[in-house]
């Protein structure tokens, strides 16, 4: 079983099944509906974003890779660029800016969102889980390591690494799936 249940449903969707779409809009139309309107802060507007943003999942969900990240975080990328983009094109069809880019409460809807620079306790942890990380790489074999940045960091694909360290491509993939593995079981301790 997945531990990305909207994921797997992003996967269906792009393999045009309605059952899949119905299920994802139940699961994820409320966290969405709040993303668009703490940018927008207008429930008409709100509305109608829903409705565009969800056409643009239907069309776009094959563009979702389960291997960058969950799909829910995908699907809030969608929501927000799709409502900054709304509050962009404000200026052009209601003349200026500060008039129209108002909401509700009077408060300008960029003010709302959440500033994207790390304060320092964030940045400490960041820092500590990249050590974690580069230690967990350095406990590894040299080439297998190698071989797991090349494919996670550079986005090379199995054949040029196995190209590169001279193997076959099945041993490639054998690294790699092991690589991870020996990963994910380093970072857990």
């Amino acid at each position: 079983m997945s531990d990305d249940p909207i994921g797997v449903l992003l996967q269906a969707v792009a393999a045009q099944n309605r059952q899949a779409f119905h299920d994802l809009y139940a699961r994820t139309a409320p966290k969405l509906s709040g993303v668009l309107y703490r940018i927008l802060g207008n429930r008409t507007e709100v509305d109608d974003a829903m409705q565009e943003v969800f056409i643009r999942v239907w069309q776009r969900s094959a563009q979702f890779r389960p291997d960058r990240g969950m799909g829910m975080s995908w699907l809030i990328a969608v929501a927000r660029n799709h409502a900054l983009d709304r509050l962009r094109a404000r200026p052009a069809r209601a003349g200026m800016y500060q008039e129209t880019a108002r909401d509700e409460d009077g408060q300008d809807p960029l003010d709302r969102i959440a500033d994207r620079k790390a304060g320092v306790l964030e940045s400490l942890v960041a820092r500590g889980e990249a050590q974690r990380v580069v230690a967990c790489f350095d406990a590894m074999d040299a080439e297998r390591a190698a071989a797991v940045k090349g494919a996670y960091m550079d986005g090379l694909s199995y054949k040029e690494l196995a190209e590169r360290h001279g193997i076959p491509l099945n041993t490639m993939r054998t690294w790699l799936r092991r690589g991870l593995l020996s990963l994910r079981e380093c970072m857990d301790q």
